[in-house]
């Protein structure tokens, strides 16, 4: 399993009028933590695209627990268990700082090629990467 965490608190533009994060942003929170995972282990984003692959957003779960609010410092975990092929699945899980499960969900990625638009296969580089960082946790 490759696993990651990213931290960082609830900022006062992600909130309503009562301080409770709108929905729509732990989807945005899922995509910090997917991106930071790509740094992480070397082969981020912008690399991906670079070597004329897109990675589009296939399919999105997203289960709402409790509210996290204004104040809250999250940690986003994302954790790959196993090795893409023409799918890549991450599942998901935003909790507060006293460690109680805001959301979690799963998040399935695609691969195009830049070149045609057409479905491809996971870049080399990003499986051997996630291959690499297996059993982290």
């Amino acid at each position: 399993m490759v696993y990651s965490e990213t931290f960082f608190p609830v900022r006062y533009y992600e909130t309503d009028q009562m301080g409770i994060v709108h929905h729509s942003n732990y989807i945005r929170y899922f995509e910090c933590a997917r991106n930071n995972m790509m740094r992480e282990f070397g082969y981020p984003i912008e690399r991906c695209e670079e070597d004329g692959v897109t990675i589009p957003l296939v399919s999105l779960e997203c289960r709402y627990k409790f509210p996290a609010k204004m104040g809250d410092d999250l940690k986003v975990i994302a954790t790959i268990e196993e090795e893409p092929l023409a799918k890549l699945k991450i599942k998901q899980a935003v909790y507060n700082q006293d460690g109680v499960l805001c959301a979690d969900g799963l998040v399935v990625l695609g691969f195009l090629s830049k070149a045609t638009g057409r479905p491809t296969r996971c870049p080399e580089p990003l499986v051997e990467a996630i291959r690499s960082h297996m059993g982290d946790r």
